[in-house]
């Protein structure tokens, strides 16, 4: 309109209709838009979520705009309906999203006490959920081990059902040599050969389960018993319960670090303002300014409506050049402290425990306040070494970043052989970052039993594990299962009832929240926080059943059941894999 309106005064009269009365048309096109006399642009629009949008429809299978595909933008250039549809979903984007955290935040404010009463009744659940591991362990299991068998024999009736019924189908013959490669799946499930071999992938399956079973009956037991032993572990050390809560504040601490450092380095140059004319093209456009002088200066007469804006935070001294080298270093210092203060707690947490069970005649021989004693040596003796594993998995992690990081800026230039060594090298990186986790967990319970260095933990800890590596395989499997199902009936079950409680179903609830923009905003809250507090309660439970194990096998190569040299195994632990006589410990009075 500006342009036009310099040719031909009567463009004004139509593009008043949608600025304030006192607009004016001689103002600069800059000035109307501060002043937010008039719109920036103005098209066949539309009501949509409270934004103004361009009013989109089809014609004849195209896209158009009031019946237009092209649209002048007032610099001279002509612009398509397809970028006018782009510029539009990103502003109602941002737009949108401080609304919608205006109303999440709302959300919260209403709902905070109820959140916190969810995440309450979660820490009660955990802890009535490892108390009742004691004694129900071995139950869940077997229900998962014939729920298994039971699921995998239906699928092999029902593979076995339509087989039999394709076979007296006319088109029974074919084969998938045929049909060749469809992308319509259901192409494969109208021929016998797919339920034939899917039959026998079942029966091997079924087959395999039920061997394992057989053969692994005692290494099971072996895997129930001490989730049993675990919770009587962690009933005798209750304080072990509340340690993930100083984890919890020792990562707070952390992440505070390193989001403050991050942004005092962001921030740590000087304002850098640019120039910009929003009028049209000016030779003197991004060119660098200074705000107090630019009016003075030559480039508003050569570029009338120029302003110079701020743009970012820089410099040019050696400092500022290694910005972001200091980005780096910070975020590999966070990766460092975060797996410090895990290993930390692990090795704190295993001293406990080993405590508990080396402990002659229990509860009695084990010594005053173990957990503040072993979070003590910890700290004391074993700083170096836990320094030292963090370090490694760090090492781990900012590679594994790295190649995430190239992989997003490489990923247009890639071709297939380069996507297939990047696969292979996240393979790679994932496989050894499982498994230093294992090890160093595993090394430092040897740090908490021995106290020898992390190198010599983590030798006497892999040679050890190697000799048991079938106990080791099926205990682990079997802990972690029956582990995950607790977390997820906390999970679970917290879900379902601030799902009825926000969806306004629990009529025996009055006082319930009401009027809120977004249910699953406090819903997905508390589940995910119910979900996080289990873990932190049932990663205890794996750490204690993790150090009973190792302890059980370094007492099972130590001692031989003598009375010079006898078992610290419990009898139930006993009682499946040693045929000698127990005979109990000696103990001091």
């Amino acid at each position: 309109m500006q342009l036009l309106y310099r040719d031909n005064k009567t463009y004004w009269e139509y593009y008043s209709q949608f600025c304030k009365p006192n607009a004016k048309p001689a103002k600069s096109l800059a000035q109307l838009l501060l002043d937010d006399d008039c719109p920036t642009a103005i098209f066949p629009s539309k009501s949509f979520l409270q934004r103004c949008l361009p009013d989109f429809s089809t014609r004849n299978g195209s896209l158009t705009v009031g019946r237009k595909k092209l649209f002048a933008d007032g610099n001279g250039k002509t612009r398509n309906v397809i970028e006018l549809r782009e510029a539009s979903n990103v502003i109602n984007k941002i737009l949108d999203a401080r609304t919608i955290g205006m109303k999440v935040f709302e959300d919260y404010a209403t709902t905070w006490y109820w959140i916190l009463i969810g995440l309450s009744i979660a820490m009660f659940l955990s802890w009535t959920v490892l108390i009742l591991l004691r004694f129900i362990a071995g139950c869940l299991f077997w229900i998962f081990v014939f729920g298994v068998i039971g699921i995998t024999g239906y699928g092999i009736w029902h593979c076995y059902q339509e087989y039999t019924n394709l076979q007296e189908h006319p088109n029974s013959t074919l084969t998938i040599y045929d049909v060749g490669i469809q992308i319509n799946l259901s192409m494969y499930f109208r021929l016998k050969q797919t339920w034939f071999a899917l039959m026998i992938i079942l029966s091997i399956i079924e087959v395999i389960v039920i061997l394992l079973l057989i053969f692994l009956r005692k290494r099971i037991q072996l895997a129930i018993i001490l989730l049993k032993e675990g919770s009587k572990a962690i009933g005798y050390i209750p304080s072990t319960l509340v340690y993930p809560v100083l984890t919890f504040i020792l990562l707070s601490i952390c992440i505070a670090y390193w989001a403050v450092t991050a942004v005092f380095l962001a921030t740590s140059g000087v304002p850098v303002y640019k120039v910009t004319a929003p009028e049209g093209h000016c030779v003197h456009e991004n060119e660098t300014c200074i705000p107090e002088i630019f009016n003075t200066t030559e480039i508003v007469k050569a570029c009338p409506g120029a302003q110079c804006n701020f743009a970012f935070y820089g410099g040019k001294s050696l400092y500022h050049e290694y910005i972001t080298t200091f980005h780096i270093y910070n975020l590999f210092v966070f990766l460092w402290l975060v797996n410090f203060v895990i290993a930390l707690g692990q090795c704190a947490l295993a001293g406990a425990f080993a405590a508990y069970y080396w402990a002659a005649k229990k509860p009695d021989d084990i010594p005053p306040y173990p957990l503040f004693t072993a979070f003590g040596r910890a700290v004391r003796y074993h700083t170096g070494s836990l320094a030292f594993g963090s370090l490694l998995l760090a090492l781990v992690h900012i590679f594994k970043m790295f190649l995430e990081y190239l992989d997003n800026r490489l990923k247009n230039a890639q071709n297939n052989f380069s996507k297939f060594l990047r696969c292979c090298m996240i393979c790679c990186f994932w496989c050894l970052d499982k498994m230093l986790k294992f090890l160093n967990r595993n090394a430092y319970i040897m740090i908490a039993i021995y106290g020898k260095n992390f190198c010599r933990s983590a030798r006497d800890a892999f040679n050890l594990l190697m000799r048991n590596v079938l106990n080791v395989a099926v205990t682990d499997e079997v802990v972690h299962f029956v582990l995950l199902l607790g977390k997820l009936l906390v999970a679970g079950s917290i879900g379902v009832l601030a799902f009825l409680l926000f969806t306004q179903r629990m009529p025996m609830i009055s006082e319930g929240p009401t009027s809120l923009n977004y249910y699953w905003v406090p819903l997905l809250t508390v589940t995910f926080g119910a979900y996080l507090i289990a873990h932190g309660f049932f990663s205890v439970y794996a750490m204690c059943v993790e150090t009973i194990f190792i302890c059980f096998c370094e007492d099972l190569e130590r001692n031989d059941g003598s009375t010079e040299k006898p078992y610290f195994i419990t009898p139930n632990l006993h009682g499946i894999l040693i045929k000698k006589q127990l005979v109990p410990p000696k103990h001091k009075e």
